[in-house]
């Protein structure tokens, strides 16, 4: 199928990965512009356009899908279908209306739970046990389009939204090379969302990542993996900003939240509201991610001493 392609970060290249691999003709891909990332604030190119320069693709990079100019650019490809993943642009219905088979877009839930930006780390602060990959037919709405094909998969007690990104990736890579396989062979049968289920996954703000030791050890926990690899959970002791990446929770009672209640070299044990929370790997500024045995090295920690809410003002 003639194909363009819409999509931004490495969920999105994997999927373009696999429909090249599938043998499908890539017209067009666009991917945001190039812009400033890391600590020296390099320009840096989106993993969608580094995969498309390596395979000769052509790429455009808009601000806005609105102009006259772009529209007639894309439809003069007359493309068959778009396909669109993570790519962060807002496509009008002018756009919608060009591919003969319309648009569809790979998003990381079983909708119509988790629509919009953050579905993998709304699903595990929410204690989600499933998720998944839905290949939907796109509208003028937030992901509220008619539903043409769903694969679900397991969320593990220890996943983090990067292992589980990576894990839906491919399943996404998969996912919409076999709807379009069935698009062809005229076998997607659209199903309509059921509005009664749905719910948003709002983009994830830096503040929702400091850690409340109020609360259970379990909800903690969650948001230590949803909050990993970014921005990272946090929390402060002793003045200093401390990111959290790695914990499990273990057995005993608790005591005051933010209390450090034994150190070791497997860990650094915290009472939270309910429970404990065994910190496994963290992180000081400028430093590097440790573990714990790494970590106490050059910093010492105490029994009795207590994490803290962190105040930037």
């Amino acid at each position: 199928m003639k194909i363009i392609f819409a999509g931004t970060p490495v969920f999105a290249a994997t999927a373009l990965e696999g429909l090249i691999h599938a043998g499908h003709q890539i017209v067009m891909v666009l991917t945001q512009p190039d812009r400033p990332a890391g600590r020296g604030m390099k320009t840096v190119a989106s993993a969608v356009k580094v995969l498309a320069q390596q395979q000769h693709l052509a790429i455009l990079q808009p601000i806005t899908l609105r102009t006259p100019e772009i529209q007639a650019q894309l439809e003069a490809l007359r493309a068959d279908v778009m396909i669109v993943a993570a790519y962060g642009l807002i496509l009008p219905q002018a756009v919608l209306d060009i591919p003969c088979q319309g648009c569809l877009n790979i998003h990381a839930s079983i909708l119509p739970r988790w629509r919009g930006a953050a579905p993998i780390q709304r699903a595990l602060l929410a204690g989600d046990g499933r998720t998944g990959i839905t290949i939907m037919q796109m509208n003028a709405g937030l992901d509220t389009g008619n539903i043409l094909l769903q694969h679900e998969m397991k969320i593990a007690s220890d996943d983090s939204t990067q292992s589980l990104h990576d894990r839906l990736s491919l399943l996404g890579a998969l996912s919409i090379v076999e709807a379009l396989a069935q698009l062809q062979q005229g076998k997607l049968v659209p199903v309509v969302q059921n509005e009664t289920e749905a719910c948003y996954a709002n983009k994830i703000t830096k503040t929702e990542a400091e850690i409340d030791w109020r609360l259970p050890a379990e909800q903690i926990d969650r948001v230590v993996r949803a909050f990993n690899p970014t921005p990272g959970a946090y929390t402060s002791f002793q003045g200093m900003v401390i990111k959290i990446w790695q914990a499990k929770i273990i057995a005993g009672e608790s005591r005051q939240p933010g209390e450090i209640v034994a150190i070791s070299r497997e860990g650094i044990v915290v009472a939270c509201g309910s429970g404990l929370l065994q910190v496994e790997m963290l992180q000081k500024p400028g430093g590097r991610k440790m573990n714990v045995a790494d970590f106490l090295t050059g910093n010492n920690f105490h029994p009795g001493e207590c994490f803290t809410p962190v105040n930037f003002s």
